[in-house]
């Protein structure tokens, strides 16, 4: 096993009272943990400092997918057993590929009937296959649109480790303010601490921003379970970068500017794109996995939330910063408490 092949060199101790239950007041009162990579420095800031710690010609680099109401709840039709699922995606035949959990165990076949608190309808899914990693494909008995059911039947999907149960704010503050293309099941959480204002800010400062897509899926949480990361099986999800954002990245270059990813899902989705030899316009999956010893070919800089330990996540901004300084930079963000995970503080990686 190489040095830096070990799941257990991404590890570090969290006190369970830092991960973030709820977001900040304000989307940009957030606190900023600003890592230089060439000075090997660690700084303290506000998030609303963003615009004066990065440079006119640098370019942000935005997620622009929005979460959908994908945690479903419902009955299985034959037993009356409660049930309660996450939507994960929309097959290209219009089924849906979800997973769910109830007592006992499903059945090719079953029907579970989804309810609402909010509504006296219900609707039908009936459970066609299951996959080799345990989804269900299941067909919804309707004829509706996708997001009009999930908006009447589901609610927003929180993370595991935020340990409560949606409420109305939810709706708003898991959603950046720019979020537009629908199909996330977890929020690209960098970007949540983004505002108007803050945004206007970069702009009188001629620092430009440009979006991509890459719709969150449930692999994002889900620890790696291989003792060594060439082994771990990398989720896919879906991605695109439009030509007007390719040409936003060419002329940044042309100025001698810095690409900054807003999160690790624009890492991800510029990298995978990079992979071709340029970047131009791409739409498709990737299962890119950040890891040593990979070198980036468009990320020059990076917004991003603190990561659960022994993740592909905190194993992608090792490879970025590298290891020793990062968890330097996490256990000292640890000392002076703060707060971590989607509704967590954020960290500027130079």
């Amino acid at each position: 096993m190489s040095d830096s092949d070990s799941i257990h060199l991404y590890d570090y101790d969290l006190p369970p009272d830092l991960i973030a239950q709820y977001p900040a007041e304000r989307r940009d009162a957030s606190r900023l943990l600003v890592v230089n990579r060439k000075q090997q420095a660690i700084s303290h800031h506000q998030f609303s400092e963003l615009p004066e710690l990065i440079e006119a010609g640098d370019l942000l680099v935005r997620n622009n997918t929005r979460v959908v109401p994908a945690r479903l709840f419902g009955t299985r039709t034959s037993t009356g057993g409660k049930w309660e699922g996450l939507f994960l995606r929309e097959e290209d035949d219009g089924r849906w590929r979800i997973i769910g959990q109830t007592r006992g165990k499903l059945m090719a076949g079953e029907t579970v009937t989804l309810t609402s608190s909010q509504h006296s309808e219900s609707v039908t899914l009936v459970l066609e296959e299951r996959t080799n990693g345990g989804e269900w494909i299941c067909r919804p008995e309707s004829g509706r649109p996708l997001l009009e059911l999930l908006n009447q039947f589901g609610t927003m999907p929180l993370p595991p480790y935020v340990d409560r149960e949606a409420e109305q704010t939810d709706w708003d503050r898991y959603q950046t303010i720019y979020a537009s293309r629908p199909g996330a099941v977890a929020a690209p959480t960098a970007g949540l601490h983004l505002t108007p204002e803050v945004l206007e800010h970069c702009e009188s400062r001629g620092i430009c921003s440009t979006d991509v897509t890459l719709h969150v899926g449930m692999g994002t949480f889900r620890p790696v379970s291989a003792e060594r990361l060439s082994e771990h099986q990398m989720h896919s999800e879906w991605c695109e970068l439009p030509e007007e954002t390719a040409g936003a990245i060419q002329q940044t270059r042309n100025r001698n500017g810095r690409v900054v990813a807003v999160g690790t899902t624009a890492v991800r989705t510029l990298e995978s794109v990079a992979r071709s030899g340029e970047i131009r316009p791409w739409t498709g999956d990737t299962d890119l996995f950040i890891r040593p010893p990979y070198q980036f070919a468009v990320v020059d800089a990076m917004i991003t939330n603190f990561h659960l330990p022994k993740s592909t996540l905190m194993v992608l901004v090792c490879t970025f910063a590298g290891r020793e300084l990062m968890l330097d930079a996490y256990a000292e963000a640890i000392r002076e408490r703060y707060r971590f995970f989607s509704y967590g503080d954020a960290m500027l990686i130079l």
